[in-house]
């Protein structure tokens, strides 16, 4: 799946347009908001809350959602743990030309593996990368579990299901930690703009 031999005719091409030209126009920084958590943590919920707040702000923004990004960029991966891994490389790689164009990216993956977001992590320069780890507990993720996959995968109909037949690693040193389950959605954002302003995102 993953080709880490790259040949020695592919050259990197920079570009006339720096990303510090790109970030002054947007006026503000590039940057990846990485929200990770058990599936019905409210990952994608807040993500999208978030953008909506800072497109009223007038960022430049974008949303890469596990579920949107499956449908074409990934269509042709599975679940299994080295699939999931390669989804992560993937849309590691897509976070770091987002960031480079100067815009905040968000993404909403379940991405379960600490070495597989260490990796992500480490394709960014320090600071680019600011991890949010929705906490919400197994009993408020299957709550909200509309399409029933966790009642499912207690079943045994869906295999390798996170959190249940396959593990979840929780983040060691998340930049922010945030329990959907606590905050109302509101109250979440808010935390997560103040964290941009922290880190002179914003």
């Amino acid at each position: 799946m993953t080709n880490n031999k790259i040949s020695p005719n592919v050259v990197w091409q920079e570009g006339v347009i720096s990303r510090a030209d790109r970030e002054k126009i947007n006026q503000h920084r590039g940057v990846v908001l990485w929200f990770t958590g058990l599936s019905g943590s409210g990952k994608s919920t807040l993500s999208h809350a978030v953008e909506k707040r800072l497109h009223q702000q007038n960022a430049h923004t974008y949303v890469l959602d596990g579920d949107n990004v499956r449908h074409g960029l990934c269509g042709d991966l599975g679940f299994s743990n080295i699939a999931r891994r390669e989804n992560i490389r993937r849309i590691g790689e897509v976070s770091k030309l987002f960031v480079d164009a100067g815009m905040i990216v968000l993404t909403a993956f379940i991405s379960p593996f600490r070495e597989d977001r260490a990796i992500v992590r480490n394709l960014h320069q320090k600071g680019d990368f600011i991890e949010v780890y929705c906490a919400a507990s197994l009993d408020t993720c299957a709550a909200r579990d509309v399409k029933g996959l966790y009642q499912r995968a207690k079943q045994g109909e869906i295999k390798e299901f996170t959190g249940i037949s396959s593990p979840y690693e929780m983040p060691e040193n998340a930049e922010l930690t945030i329990d959907t389950g606590e905050y109302t959605l509101d109250e979440s954002v808010e935390m997560v703009i103040n964290a941009l302003k922290e880190k002179n995102i914003l």
